[in-house]
């Protein structure tokens, strides 16, 4: 299945995917025809496009609510990096700093 850009949109923050698993998603999407950046995409401006929440979330801008997340890799390279994060933040807090697994 081939997924347009325009349509593509990742799952919201209330799916049925494991906690710690939805990473899988954008590797599911690039499997199913969409290049890791419209992956990436999908699972970040897309979606709060869609949700109508593109003004609060969805990219990393001043003044926008944000958890960063920090991979062993280049994503546009290698989207499975995506799946191994290396540090994260979640409303200005660490809440994981370590070693890619």
């Amino acid at each position: 299945m081939r997924w347009p850009s325009s349509a593509a949109v990742a799952a919201s923050q209330r799916n049925p995917i494991a906690h710690g698993t939805n990473a899988r998603e954008f590797r599911y999407m690039v499997e199913n025809g969409l290049t890791p950046a419209q992956s990436l995409l999908a699972g970040t401006a897309n979606a709060a496009r869609l949700l109508g929440t593109i003004d609060r979330v969805g990219t990393l801008e001043a003044g926008k609510l944000a958890d960063v997340v920090a991979v062993p890799g280049n994503p546009i390279a290698d989207i499975t990096v995506t799946e191994r994060p290396v540090f994260v933040m979640k409303d200005g807090i660490v809440v994981r700093r370590n070693a890619a697994r």
